[in-house]
């Protein structure tokens, strides 16, 4: 038998501490208190993987688990970040002094999540701004795929916008949509270009737009949102987030080769976004003739035109009704046939990943599947409320057995936007 402390649950701290740990730390690094505390969730994706850049729809909800940042503004154009991790070398860089990744001014460090922001509302005509002091307290998971970046830069964008007073996001309680969106690029163009990480716009989006108690239908051809309602603890039900430990990073050049076979594919396909590309066949046909590149060509298209499919397919489900009874069944077998494509047609998933999904499926799990970019990261399941334990137990079991530190483990509960808290 496993004992209890195998199994370790990283759930997300109270907003209260949330807030008071980035105030400390600020007190204790600036000497001063903050102007105010904003913060920006983490996200997971139920469904919907590697089609956001191409033009599919994905389906995130916001987790409960917060990035908090405490600013305020100073009276030159210098920028001082401090974190828990960085307490004993403050970073201080200067706003005349940022670049894209390559350039001579280019940040290598965590601040470029944070700077880059700063970077991107000036080069958008927001400004000039005033330099700042931050601190940064997180307790999304870093390097489980659950966008722990972006909800350093989506708190940034929100506090930066209020410090400017540019009204850009409204608040938690009111959010301006269209205003959302402005920084959901502005967030885009910072990870792209300053942190050196080319991801589309769905994490910042879900950290952004998505609403409590809601899961977010994105549409990524022209970034339209519905909000679904999503609680399953009142239908008896867990979504069980599984942070496989395994490393995990965006900026490896990995992502950006399959966001690259994407492309070529619509190039070939003749098409702007492999979401013009419903016909699996169809695109099977005319891949197959373009040379050495072709199966592989062939493999992601398939998982693109197939879990577009089945994203629209789960968010019609949810559209219907309770998951309960068939609509469950047929959740679980999409989150199954999403999963198997990723690891066999898209190649992103990992052995830590494909062991954990094997695992809770073995376990009981209705469904099962890596989220986020891959290689490494999280995994999901859905299970019933009262076997979310005993499901645990037994990926953590199947880890031990293997000789793998053991994974980390959550309960995806459907959280609230970016916005400001004190």
């Amino acid at each position: 038998m496993l004992s209890d402390k195998i199994i370790t649950w990283n759930e997300a701290v109270d907003p209260r501490a949330g807030i008071e740990n980035a105030r400390t730390l600020f007190v204790e690094t600036f000497g001063t208190e903050p102007t105010g505390v904003w913060s920006a969730p983490g996200r997971v994706n139920i469904i919907g993987e590697h089609v956001d850049y191409n033009g599919g729809p994905c389906l995130p909800i916001a987790l409960p688990h917060r990035a908090y940042i405490a600013v305020s503004m100073r009276n030159d154009r210098r920028i001082r970040l401090v974190s828990p991790q960085t307490r004993e070398q403050i970073d201080e860089l200067d706003l005349d002094q940022i670049g894209p990744r390559g350039s001579e001014y280019e940040v290598t460090t965590w601040a470029a999540y944070l700077a880059g922001v700063a970077w991107a509302f000036e080069r958008a005509g927001y400004g000039p701004l005033q330099g700042f002091d931050a601190a940064l307290w997180s307790c999304v998971p870093r390097g489980g795929g659950l966008s722990s970046s972006a909800a350093l830069e989506c708190a940034m964008a929100v506090a930066l916008d209020d410090l400017g007073d540019f009204g850009i996001a409204g608040t938690v309680q009111a959010p301006h949509d269209e205003g959302r969106k402005i920084l959901v690029d502005l967030c885009r163009r910072a990870e792209n270009e300053i942190a050196g990480a080319n991801t589309g716009g769905l994490d910042q989006t879900a950290s952004l737009r998505c609403r409590a108690g809601h899961a977010l239908a994105l549409d990524c051809r022209d970034m339209s949102v519905a909000h679904i309602p999503f609680d399953l603890a009142s239908e008896d039900l867990a979504l069980l987030v599984i942070d496989t430990r395994a490393a995990h990073s965006l900026a490896d050049g990995q992502y950006g080769q399959r966001r690259a076979d994407s492309e070529e594919a619509a190039r070939i396909l003749g098409v702007n976004l492999l979401v013009e590309a419903e016909d699996v066949e169809a695109a099977t046909r005319v891949l197959s003739e373009v040379g050495a590149d072709s199966q592989r060509l062939v493999q992601r298209t398939r998982h693109v035109i197939s879990e577009i499919a089945r994203t629209r397919a789960f968010i019609d489900v949810l559209t219907q009704g309770p998951l309960e009874g068939e609509r469950l069944y047929v959740a679980g077998a999409l989150m199954n046939d999403s999963h198997d494509s990723l690891r066999d047609d898209y190649e992103v998933s990992c052995e830590e990943l494909d062991v954990a999904v094997a695992a809770a499926r073995a376990a009981g799990a209705y469904g099962a599947r890596m989220t986020g970019g891959g290689f490494g990261g999280s995994a999901i399941a859905l299970v019933r409320l009262n076997e979310a334990e005993k499901v645990a137990r037994t990926v953590a079991r199947a880890y031990a057995d293997r000789g793998w530190e053991s994974p980390h483990f959550l309960t995806a509960i459907a959280g609230a936007p970016a916005g400001r808290d004190i």
